[in-house]
């Protein structure tokens, strides 16, 4: 009698060298993907729609009409006014995250076309840090502003934050008022404000510019709320909603316009750019 062989399949998911579960698994269905497969598919899982982070250059390309991107503000670095360490200093992280992102910071502004649509466009990368928004970002995003306001055009914002960035302390809280100024700016001359949230815009980020566009849009499943839903739960000690301060929740409470799947982001942002220059 021959020997039996075990042919069972080992179903635990790849991991990381460090130990964790591999960047490319979905959270959601627990699918693997190569990296060229979720390029392909704009880091949208192809099984049940979980939206992956996406890079800001990677979204640029998607978003912007072939040949029409020019970065703009592209030198502008943070400083490190505080001398700030806490288990490594604030300056080798920031050359950390430049290193492994290509990013000099955690947003890339500069003019566009949409659709054929002429604007300014104002991505965050939340892999720069967490998508913290400090002084650097500020400035940028401000920029952005005045570049649209210049030009006459519209400013299209993603975010992907999770706020302000702690290292710089009271200066990256600075930013919340100076980029709201800028957008304020925006309405009074006319120029349109499309805010596209994406997971997660939290805190700082949330409470100031992603917040105020003319219209609001958000992925599916994107995290929008100020603080996190564990510490809101701590703090009321009731029990919250599978679906709290998501997107999906966020748009049935009229918090949010829309919610708009990554691959069909481009066709509604060109429906709105060619309203708004219809009603100019």
């Amino acid at each position: 009698m021959s020997e039996r062989i075990d042919v069972s399949i080992e179903s635990k998911q790849p991991e990381s060298p460090s130990g964790k579960p591999h960047p490319n698994t979905c959270p959601r269905c627990e699918s693997h993907y190569r990296d060229d497969e979720l390029r392909e598919a704009l880091w949208v899982c192809g099984h049940c729609g979980h939206h992956f982070p996406m890079p800001a250059r990677a979204r640029v390309e998607q978003l912007a009409d072939e040949g029409t991107w020019q970065e703009e503000a592209a030198e502008i670095r943070s400083d490190d006014p505080l001398g700030f360490f806490d288990l490594r200093p604030y300056s080798e992280r920031l050359v950390e995250a430049e290193l492994n992102t290509g990013l000099g910071e955690a947003i890339v502004v500069g003019q566009a076309s949409i659709g054929g649509h002429a604007c300014e466009l104002a991505v965050m990368d939340f892999a720069f840090m967490g998508g913290s928004m400090g002084s650097a970002v500020g400035e940028k995003f401000s920029r952005a502003c005045d570049s649209a306001l210049e030009r006459s055009v519209p400013l299209v914002s993603v975010s992907a934050s999770g706020g302000a960035r702690m290292q710089e302390g009271i200066l990256s809280l600075m930013q919340l008022p100076k980029t709201v100024s800028a957008v304020e700016d925006l309405h009074d001359a006319g120029c349109p404000f499309i805010s596209v949230m994406t997971h997660p815009t939290t805190a700082g980020v949330l409470a100031s510019f992603a917040t105020l566009g003319d219209v609001l849009l958000a992925e599916p499943g994107a995290l929008m709320i100020f603080a996190g839903p564990r510490v809101v739960q701590q703090t009321t000690r009731e029990k919250l909603p599978e679906d709290f301060a998501l997107s999906e929740s966020n748009f049935r409470l009229g918090h949010v316009d829309a919610v708009v799947a990554r691959p069909e982001l481009p066709a509604v942002l060109t429906r709105l750019l060619g309203l708004f220059a219809d009603g100019r």
